[in-house]
């Protein structure tokens, strides 16, 4: 829903969109004068997995994994502001786990003073492969859990609509009106507006017209913006929705039965390296108190799941921040601790 109403709003491929991460640009790349090649998506020869330059002009960034899409698409504004061009969009899509990242806060921080045209739509559908962990996930969901806040903020917006259209006297003391509840608004939603940002939401991320409007309005307000969008992971096919980590990446399975084809090869049955790691590491522990498992964002995929329901305080889930995981390790390495740290290699790029 969200991929049609961005495509509806704006101008693609004049106005751009990068995706974070590019799972999230499937419907994208249907859209986009792909669907029927679609099939050969992460086949040999077939069309990338991700977003690729030069395989669309519709393709604005080379993406993989993870938390760079704020710094890219703040760079890309930043050259339409160099051209004097201040009418063109630039649009960041990035899912609340993926905004864990530490680049994501970099480039958040100073796309704050940059007063560039930037729109960033955080998809939070509080999930990425795991459960997402963290402070940023419980401060999302006071903000779209707080009906007062909500209200509050709406009901200001609309009283100020009403004032600044009957003179400058009503002017006047809209701004007082704003000035003295921005505090109060700032308690719930200080960490975005602190850096600058107007953030918008939470709204329904799958309500097509609701979207639309709101990106249209949001194509009219200068600088930088968030707008926050409440989502379902696996939305639209029920075992997904039921189990969101069995279904984030199954492999091959029946679409009607819902069987999921474990095991291509039956005559294959040795165990996963991942899990021979995670069951050796509670053993290793066990015998050795200063033993401590971190994992980047990766408890199922790098098995240390186990640990972490085994020895929930000597298991660390950081989010989608590898070079922190690494950094913290050294840190517990000098005060006598023996940290393992479990890291896809395709993801040590960001340690």
């Amino acid at each position: 829903e969200l991929t049609v109403a961005l495509h509806y709003v704006f101008e693609t491929p004049h106005d751009l969109i990068v995706w974070d991460v590019g799972h999230q640009a499937y419907g994208h790349k249907i859209l986009t004068g792909r669907r029927d090649v679609f099939h050969t998506n992460r086949k040999h020869k077939g069309i990338s997995g991700f977003p690729k330059r030069d395989e669309s002009i519709y393709d604005t960034f080379g993406v993989g994994h993870s938390s760079t899409s704020i710094g890219a698409c703040l760079g890309m504004s930043v050259a339409s502001k160099l051209q004097k061009n201040y009418t063109k969009q630039h649009i960041a899509v990035i899912g609340d786990g993926a905004l864990t990242g530490g680049q994501a806060f970099e480039a958040l921080n100073h796309a704050g003073i940059e007063n560039s045209n930037l729109i960033i739509i955080l998809n939070d559908n509080c999930m990425s492969i795991d459960p997402n962990v963290g402070a940023l996930k419980e401060y999302l969901l006071k903000i779209s859990t707080s009906k007062t806040y909500n209200k509050l903020k709406d009901d200001i917006w609309e009283l100020l609509g009403k004032l600044s259209t009957i003179g400058d006297s009503a002017k006047s003391i809209a701004k007082k009106v704003e000035q003295a509840f921005k505090g109060v608004l700032l308690k719930h939603s200080n960490y975005f507006e602190s850096l600058n940002f107007r953030y918008f939401g939470p709204i329904d991320g799958h309500n097509v017209e609701l979207l639309t409007n709101t990106l249209e309005d949001l194509k009219k307000i200068p600088g930088p913006k968030i707008l926050h969008c409440l989502t379902v992971k696996g939305k639209g096919y029920q075992l997904a929705e039921e189990n969101q980590t069995k279904w984030h990446a199954p492999g091959l399975f029946d679409k009607d039965s819902g069987k999921i084809n474990i095991n291509p090869n039956p005559n294959n049955s040795k165990s996963k390296y991942q899990d021979v790691f995670g069951k050796t590491i509670i053993e290793l522990a066990k015998k050795n108190k200063k033993i401590v498992g971190i994992t980047p964002a990766m408890p199922s995929g790098s098995s240390l799941r186990y640990m972490m329901e085994e020895m929930p305080d000597r298991a660390f889930d950081v989010g989608i921040a590898e070079q922190h995981a690494v950094t913290m390790a050294a840190g517990l390495s000098t005060e006598g601790y023996k940290p393992f740290v479990a890291i896809y290699s395709t993801f040590l790029q960001r340690a």
